[in-house]
């Protein structure tokens, strides 16, 4: 290797050096300055591959180059980091420019949730229950069939027992038709007096405008000694004059329930979509069948009780004028926010 060859790239390291040095100085846009230093400092760029002529060097003469080379090199990653602090800079100053805030403004006040239709109309009925010394109590949606049916008096060729009314899990186990399995087992639990009452979902095979697959259900008990149907019939109208306002009307209408034993339904006097007056049932009631009591470990001729349920979704959609059930499952924020 010749003096003359180790001039040769020693020039030629120098030129691409300060051909590249002047490009990225005068570069406008960050875009290109990303295209200028894959030009220079590319892995395929010409400034690259000059070092493997290193090799071809005699050992005096690699010295000497590699320090012009590291010199270069420098030089040109120097301006491009230089460079590329200018352009952020520049964009940054941009964008304090364009997006100027008025601090003068007034602020924006957050947008608040609230509690879901349902949610509430579970909270209000449930404090009315408690100011009458009920308490509150829950229970597994996924029960077995003792709880769920035949502890309640419900045979086993029972209707509501068949496929269309109960969810069946494989592997054993329904989806509680009711809350009354709480029922029983706080009666299996505790000893009476008890008065409370059990809100929670319930699912039946059900579905049109005013029956969901699913829906929420509270169930009410009081147990002791000496409770008569005028208690129940009290406790009831307290719930009616409190939820629904003071001056509704109520009455006791005789049905069948193979829980209760007598068993009443109870209707309240409504305005109905014409503006006339009708009679509406919204629950179901009675006095706690003697079996029921046997059931869990009570004595009958000691103790005696009633029960009701009553369907949530049902009292609120009355007392709001909701006319489809599915409003309160779509999610629809123009429904919600009415409430």
């Amino acid at each position: 290797m010749t003096d003359n060859s180790l001039t040769n790239l020693l020039e030629r390291v120098r030129t691409l050096g300060a051909d590249g040095v002047r490009e990225i100085r005068d570069c406008s846009e960050i875009a290109g300055l990303e295209a200028l230093r894959i030009k220079y400092l590319g892995k395929k760029s010409e400034f690259i591959t000059l070092k493997s002529e290193m090799g071809r060097l005699p050992a005096e003469d690699k010295p000497r180059f590699g320090k012009d080379y590291n010199e270069s090199r420098q030089k040109l990653e120097g301006e491009l980091s230089r460079r590329q602090v200018g352009f952020e800079q520049e964009i940054r100053a941009r964008r304090l420019s364009d997006e100027v805030i008025d601090v003068t403004l007034p602020g924006r006040d957050p947008v608040s949730g609230h509690l879901h239709p349902l949610t509430r109309g579970c909270r209000e009925i449930s404090t009315i229950f408690r100011e009458m010394g009920f308490e509150v109590a829950s229970g597994p949606d996924i029960e077995d069939e003792f709880h769920n049916f035949e502890a309640l008096n419900i045979p086993e060729d029972h209707p509501a027992r068949d496929m269309q009314d109960t969810f069946y899990i494989h592997g054993g186990g329904v989806l509680r038709t009711h809350t009354s399995p709480v029922q029983i087992r706080l009666m299996r639990s505790r000893k009476p007096p008890l008065a409370v009452i059990a809100p929670g979902r319930v699912y039946r095979c059900d579905d049109d405008a005013t029956h969901s697959a699913m829906f929420t259900q509270i169930e009410g008990f009081l147990v002791g000694r000496d409770v008569r149907m005028s208690d129940l019939k009290g406790v009831l109208e307290r719930l009616i004059q409190c939820y629904f306002g003071s001056g509704r009307a109520m009455r006791m209408r005789p049905s069948f329930f193979p829980f209760t034993e007598p068993s009443a339904e109870i209707d309240i006097l409504w305005k109905n979509h014409r503006g006339e007056e009708e009679w509406l049932e919204v629950l179901g009631s009675g006095m706690i069948h003697p079996t029921v009591l046997e059931n869990v470990g009570y004595d009958p001729k000691e103790v005696n009780g009633f029960a009701f349920g009553l369907g949530v979704e049902r009292f609120v959609m009355l007392k709001h004028g909701i006319t489809n059930i599915r409003y309160f499952y779509e999610n629809d924020i123009r429904f919600l926010r009415q409430f």
